[in-house]
């Protein structure tokens, strides 16, 4: 089982192979965990496609899956994973970061408080907003 963290979206596959820093999924498992697509012409969200390199394609691609850590940090995309290749994250490029952090809007979140009741960062958009965090552990 193997957890893919990207965004702010969690996916849990239960049928993944995944080893020495290799994580290897098929197509509807790509699409699910990340949003991007693989098409023969490489992995694609929306209008973008990053072809798999035709030198790393005997290294990436095994019948119907791909290494989708090599193939995302080929993209200039961050790739880091636990130290028993269970859970992974895949973060966005830093030209997307740079966009998001100098329109100084943080990304939607939900988060309950202490009687459960869930709010969203975007309910209070327009005002300002303290958010105050703290761990008990």
């Amino acid at each position: 089982m193997t957890t893919v963290i990207h965004e702010q979206h969690k996916t849990v596959l239960p049928d993944t192979c995944a080893r020495n820093g290799q994580l290897w999924l098929d197509r509807s498992q790509i699409l699910e965990a990340t949003g991007w697509d693989w098409k023969p012409e490489g992995l694609c969200k929306d209008e973008l496609c990053f072809p798999v390199p035709p030198a790393r394609r005997g290294e990436w691609v095994q019948g119907d899956r791909l290494d989708l850590a090599a193939q995302w940090q080929h993209m200039g995309r961050p790739v880091v994973h636990d130290a028993n290749d269970s859970a992974w994250v895949f973060g966005a490029d830093a030209q997307s970061r740079a966009q998001t952090l100098s329109s100084l809007q943080a990304p939607e979140f939900e988060l309950p408080d202490l009687q459960g009741q869930l709010h969203r960062l975007s309910d209070t958009r327009g005002q300002r907003t303290l958010l105050v965090t703290w761990s008990s552990w």
